[in-house]
């Protein structure tokens, strides 16, 4: 198991918590809480190791196509695929952003 920190600006601020997907084979399970501060943390468990690039990649796709939200973001991932990796990623956004 691989455990990643990554930290990125955030340009908007939300409020509330939101949870997506559920661990098992294939998928992934993100938490969401929001907080008013100026960066998204995103503590990353994985059982891919070797995979901090394609994280990164990742939230910098997710930053070109969007604004990221301030807060903790938590990702416990089991080898979900990233096009699986960004559905619940903006779907915690999303619920989020509607409560």
């Amino acid at each position: 198991m691989e455990h990643i920190t990554i930290t990125v600006p955030a340009g908007r601020a939300l409020r509330g918590k939101a949870l997506a997907g559920v661990v098992g084979s294939g998928d992934m399970e993100v938490l969401f809480t929001a907080d008013q501060g100026q960066t998204l943390t995103i503590e990353i468990t994985t059982s891919v190791d070797n995979s901090r690039g394609r994280w990164e990649a990742l939230f910098n796709r997710l930053g070109l196509v969007s604004t990221l939200p301030a807060g903790q973001l938590v990702i416990h991932d089991f080898g979900a695929t990233p096009g699986v990796a960004r559905i619940r990623i903006e779907q915690v956004f999303e619920e989020v952003s509607y409560a």
